[in-house]
């Protein structure tokens, strides 16, 4: 608890407290100043509650304590568990209910500021359920969730951003980069505009290039929207077919549907329904009633010990032994009229009892069939979802299961096919496995004979001139293939420079004095732009002053309003405080003495008999008294005497008698006076 206490106090002296506390002045606190340390921790946490809790009225500081304190997931610690001590003890600032509540609080100020923040958006408002029925509120709240939904959302994107690792340097070293590959590719434009302002009919050219820019976004936003169109008519054709099937349900329906039919329908849902309101739900409705009622009298009576179970098993054990005796006697008188009865009876029970339990098992298949049905519903749209395709049902679902019928066949085609090309597969590699080893032996021979006549590799080397040969005049033809097409290349190109040499002649010649022209332009260019700048600077200068002035003259004005709101304001309050008094003085001056009693002088004068009485009443509360009866009887009369207006239950509990006795006869003396004043004396309180 030493460390505790010490944590809070070095949190409490740092910044943003600064309180200046050590171990003795932090212990000695008041309840009302450790009441308010506790507040201004939680001003810190939310700035909502920064109040001064001795202008608060003790009950909503209770409140808004508990409310923050739920949001903010405190735990009391296990020797405080017991919200039964924790609240009061909070309320007149405990220290062993504050002190553990500082240690954790300052133990994580960041965390919970962080959690404060998002509670004042996250945590939803509770609206009845009555409300919602009205289609305006609603909406409203659907709004709201959604709102709530988007915080979240952008809360968690802002949380990714923070943590990314992006900071101030790394955004500048992008930020320069990006300016020299800007100037980089400003240059470079300069050097293309260069090189095409060579080539005539340049600016033709260009307006062609952004014409055929234009067209192909043209053709890309022709094609998205082609898209979009298939999709809206690939929808439209989707809602065609299920209003198509909902139509044919509907007509299938209609036509076994007669009259008889559905009156009987209607009659068996009538006589549902009626039992279900008249006999089964008014059942259940009073017995939900008797078990509310059963608990609410179990919450009202205090906590049972051993011993009050003890009593309670026992006169459950009498009631059960008196149930039996009644019980013996009925079997003993054994009329022959309740025999006959009794199985009516029975019968009337077993028949309601079936009753019951056909009506939970069609009450439970309705709702699992609508269940279902929910269930089908969202199973057919992810399945729309999924692949765009409607859920099949009825005939459709036949013409499919029979199309897969027909492709089931031609798969068994197929594969018996695969089968029997496998099987063949499988004949072939074995020929070939057999052709391989015949050539080997016949090869063996071939050597055998070869070395016989001292003729060693004949075949081989025979068979690697004739592999050479061939290989050779495959690279011839592929040489003389390639030199004839460079040559048709070298012609082609030839010819190309030729036509591009004549067509650029006449445009070269009209090209020399035009870059004369050109470079007069430049300078005259460069001479005009030198004065638009420096008549720009001026112009830029001016305007910055005015700009500078206007300021100056909205900022005046803004404080000349202000000034005027602020005297206005005085104004008022000085025109309401005048008004305060003439009342009082009305209130003070009246005859009526009613009026009187409503002056505020009179209430602070009642107020200041009261205090006095209470101080009375202290200086005889502090009498030590250990005597018996007679000593009780005495407190009682000073008691009575002294203040018969105040509550005797407020007297009795501020009480300090040490002896047992004189205390029980101090109460029944107190409640005996109080009842013969209160019903013979004056009754004026």
């Amino acid at each position: 608890m030493s460390e505790q206490i010490k944590f809070v106090v070095e949190q409490l002296n740092k910044d943003p407290f600064k309180k200046n506390f050590n171990l003795i002045t932090f212990d000695s606190l008041e309840p009302l100043q450790l009441l308010q340390v506790l507040n201004e921790v939680l001003a810190e946490i939310d700035p909502k509650h920064n109040i001064d809790i001795r202008e608060e009225a003790p009950d909503q500081t209770a409140k808004r304590m508990f409310s923050l304190l739920g949001i903010l997931k405190y735990k009391p610690p296990g020797n405080v568990s017991d919200l039964n001590a924790f609240r009061p003890g909070l309320v007149t600032g405990s220290k062993s209910i504050i002190h553990p509540i500082l240690h954790w609080l300052l133990q994580r100020t960041n965390d919970l500021k962080k959690r404060a923040y998002l509670a004042r958006f996250l945590v939803k408002v509770e609206i009845p359920a009555d409300f919602l029925q009205d289609d305006v509120v609603s909406d409203t709240y659907h709004q709201y969730e959604e709102l709530v939904e988007g915080f979240k959302t952008l809360h968690k994107e802002c949380e990714q951003l923070k943590n990314s690792g992006f900071s101030t340097a790394e955004i500048r070293r992008d930020i320069n980069a990006m300016e020299e590959e800007k100037d980089q590719l400003i240059k470079r434009v300069e050097r293309l505009k260069k090189r095409v302002d060579t080539v005539s009919n340049h600016q033709r050219m260009l307006e062609m290039a952004r014409q055929l820019r234009v067209e192909k976004e043209r053709e890309e936003s022709l094609m998205q929207q082609k898209q979009e169109q298939k999709n809206q008519l690939f929808h439209a054709e989707q809602r065609l077919q299920r209003a198509q099937q909902q139509l044919k349900d509907l007509r299938q329906a209609s036509a076994d549907a007669k009259p008889e039919s559905l009156m009987k329908r209607l009659d068996e849902e009538i006589k549902f329904n009626t039992y279900m309101v008249s006999d089964k739900l008014p059942k259940e409705l009073e017995s939900k009633k008797k078990t509310v009622h059963f608990l609410q009298k179990v919450v009202v009576e205090p906590a049972m010990g051993q011993s009050d179970l003890s009593e309670l098993e026992a006169k459950i054990q009498e009631i059960n032994t008196q149930i039996n005796q009644l019980i013996e006697k009925k079997m003993m008188r054994n009329d022959p009229m309740d025999d006959k009865l009794f199985l009516f009876r029975q019968q009337a029970s077993i028949i309601s009892r079936k009753k019951e339990a056909k009506a939970e098992e069609l009450q439970e298949c309705r709702e699992e069939l609508l269940s279902m049905e929910k269930e089908l519903a969202q199973k057919s749209s992810q399945a729309r979802d999924f692949d765009g395709t409607e859920v099949l049902k009825g005939d459709e679902f036949k013409r499919y299961v029979s199309k897969l019928r027909s492709k089931s066949t031609v798969y068994k085609k197929k594969r018996q096919e695969l089968t029997e090309l496998r099987a063949e597969y499988g004949v072939l590699q074995r020929t070939e496995e057999i052709l391989k080893q015949r050539h080997e032996a016949i090869q063996q021979q071939l050597q055998a004979i070869e070395a016989k006549h001292g003729i060693t590799g004949f075949s081989d080397t025979q068979e690697e001139l004739e592999r050479v040969s061939a290989l050779k005049s495959e690279l011839d033809e592929v040489k003389g293939r390639t030199l004839d097409e460079m040559s048709e290349m070298i012609k082609r190109l030839n010819t190309l420079i030729a036509e591009k040499k004549s067509a650029l002649a006449p445009v070269i010649k009209e090209l020399r004095p035009l870059r004369q022209k050109c470079q007069e332009l430049t300078q005259e260019y460069d001479e005009k732009k030198a004065l638009y700048d420096s008549c720009a600077a001026g112009l830029e200068s001016n305007r910055s002053k005015l700009e500078q002035e206007v300021q100056g003259l909205r900022e005046e004005c803004g404080q000349e309003e202000t000034r005027y709101h602020y005297t206005n304001c005085l104004r008022r309050i000085t025109e309401r405080q005048i008004q305060r008094a003439a009342d009082e003085m009305k209130l003070y001056v009246s005859a009526d003495p009613q009026e009187r009693r409503k002056a505020v002088r009179e209430q602070y004068n009642r107020n200041i008999l009261e205090q006095e009485n209470l101080g009375k009443v202290g200086t005889l509360l502090d009498t030590d008294y250990s005597g018996g009866e007679k000593a009780g009887r005495e407190v009682g009369d000073k008691f009575f005497l002294a203040f018969h207006h105040s509550n005797v239950m407020d007297v009795y509990v501020k009480c300090k008698l040490c002896c047992v006795w004189g205390l029980f006869v101090c109460n029944v003396w107190l409640q005996k006076r109080h009842f013969v004043w209160t019903s013979r004396g004056p009754n004026d309180n």
